[in-house]
């Protein structure tokens, strides 16, 4: 190992060769692990999707980047601090928050299409009579609800002053929901279904009422880790523009959309609060929306970023492994005493300007924490 109880007994040059060489040798095994979290509870399928879709990301722009998971369930707070210290993960996708977008480097395309902000109900079988006359967000005001303490839906409903208690996992919440605790458990379309069939003998999806809030979530990594934000959000542009960003979400996704009925149900709109600047609402082709005609497939095809000449996947990866090289090394100069630290404007290689900010473009490497990617 490069550490440095054994570099510094050697000579600056000698060192500088070790590390020279220990660095080659990661880059020449082709493959870096990016650690992603395990799911919060056994049986919890909701990371499958999101696990797919980096590996479509990854498949995008031919990297060599290998996924793991790691052996500990975290919460989310807990994926937060993880990826903020950079120590047991690398990258985790997180519903949004303005807080987590500022502890975090967010790449900023929603990641289920805005389907965490269209939400349905669970209740307990025998209570669908109470909510035929839940029309408007007044009649909602006067129904109990309940969210994870930590999840920004929580935040959310307060801010539209719905009735909220709070629990610290999701185990809890649905023993609650059957204990009478509360009346009424929004979930996103996504996940209800899988659900309900596990409580099936107990709970049953509401029928008729839909809550909707702009609001999703984006993969998210460590504030230094720019080459992996980037890498992560040109293959998610790839997809998007050749269409299997789509396809994807279809197939997860397609039945389910088919099963809430959505057309039928009456629609609350919700504020969310907590958006940031930088949510790309300007991008409808990123976000589902069933009340809107399908999106100009034209649209995906913009991207944020000014590209130079396309690359041949040699010189693509050639680039990358050479990125991959430099910080390397610098980081292993830093370990051995040698250097100050890694650049962010390795970040950017193979473009001339990357999005900094809203409606801004500047050269990555004069950013020095980029907002997003």
């Amino acid at each position: 190992m490069c550490t440095p109880e054994n570099l510094t007994a050697l000579p600056i040059l000698s060192r500088l060769l070790v590390c020279l060489l220990l660095a080659w040798h990661v880059i020449a095994t082709g493959t870096e692990v990016v650690r992603v979290p395990k799911p919060e509870f056994e049986g919890d399928h909701r990371f499958d999707y999101p696990m797919q879709l980096l590996r479509l990301a990854f498949s995008k722009i031919g990297s060599e980047y290998r996924i793991q998971v790691t052996d500990v369930p975290m919460t989310q707070d807990r994926q937060v601090r993880e990826l903020e210290a950079g120590q047991m993960i690398d990258v985790a996708p997180m519903p949004s928050s303005p807080e987590r977008e500022a502890r975090l480097l967010p790449i900023r395309i929603p990641i289920n299409k805005g389907l965490l902000g269209w939400r349905l109900g669970l209740i307990r079988k025998g209570d669908q009579g109470r909510f035929a006359g839940v029309d408007t967000l007044g009649d909602l005001k006067g129904v109990l609800l309940a969210q994870g303490q930590d999840w920004p839906d929580t935040q959310i409903l307060k801010a539209n002053g719905v009735n909220v208690i709070a629990a610290s996992s999701d185990e809890d919440l649905f023993k609650m929901l059957v204990a009478k605790r509360f009346d009424y458990f929004p979930r996103s379309v996504m996940e209800i279904w899988d659900e309900q069939a596990n409580n099936a003998d107990t709970l049953v999806v509401e029928p008729h009422v839909a809550l909707h809030y702009v609001y999703d979530a984006y993969f998210m990594v460590n504030r230094k880790s720019t080459r992996l934000a980037q890498d992560i959000r040109e293959g998610l542009e790839k997809a998007i523009a050749d269409g299997s960003f789509d396809k994807l979400f279809q197939q997860y996704y397609g039945e389910r959309l088919r099963k809430a009925h959505l057309e039928t149900r009456t629609v609350i709109e919700l504020k969310n609060p907590l958006l940031t600047p930088g949510t790309p609402s300007d991008r409808p082709e990123l976000w589902y929306d069933f009340r809107r005609g399908p999106a100009n497939p034209k649209r995906a095809q913009r991207v944020r970023c000014q590209r130079r000449p396309q690359k041949t996947e040699h010189e693509a990866r050639f680039a990358r492994d050479s990125i991959r090289i430099g910080e390397s090394i610098a980081a292993i100069l830093v370990t051995a005493g040698i250097g100050s630290g890694v650049s962010h404007t390795s970040a950017c290689y193979g473009r001339s300007h990357c999005v900094a900010g809203v409606g801004t473009d500047v050269p990555l490497g004069l950013a020095d924490e980029p907002d997003d990617l």
